[in-house]
């Protein structure tokens, strides 16, 4: 993948080209792409259909685990993530890995941990690739 000078992503390798022709072949429907790899069209972003009804109880897992962390690190507060007291996700991620299928002292999965610290280090990932791709004269507008 190489970032070009417009900012777009040019995609290479045969991977990237069987993946096209797959999707092609499954939704005989065009690909169509946009100026960066994180803009996708509406029909290739299916929250609903591509994520939450596949995982409809770990989501649901996972909502309670947010709910139990609220709960331990800002008793009666409104739900919210306060990242001054999330910073390690991987090595979170990886000790309650080590757990995985059972459950924790609190009541909780330690699974849905595992995926609770993949979604926040995900989110990290992106918000710092989308400031990384974010010029200093698109930041002051």
């Amino acid at each position: 993948m190489k970032q070009n000078n417009t900012g777009g992503v040019k995609f290479t390798g045969d991977y990237f080209d069987e993946a096209i022709e797959y999707a092609k072949e499954k939704e005989n429907t065009p690909i169509e792409f946009t100026e960066t790899p994180i803009e996708f069209t509406r029909k290739q972003t299916p929250v609903y259909s591509g994520v939450l009804n596949y995982f409809p109880d770990a989501i649901r897992e996972v909502a309670q685990c947010s709910y139990m962390g609220n709960q331990q690190h800002n008793p009666d507060k409104p739900l919210h993530w306060d990242r001054s007291k999330s910073g390690d996700e991987l090595d979170a991620l990886t000790r309650h890995l080590l757990e995985a299928g059972t459950i924790d002292t609190d009541g909780v999965r330690h699974s849905a941990k595992v995926a609770w610290r993949a979604l926040a280090n995900l989110q990290k990932e992106i918000e710092r690739s989308n400031e990384e791709c974010t010029s200093p004269s698109e930041q002051s507008e």
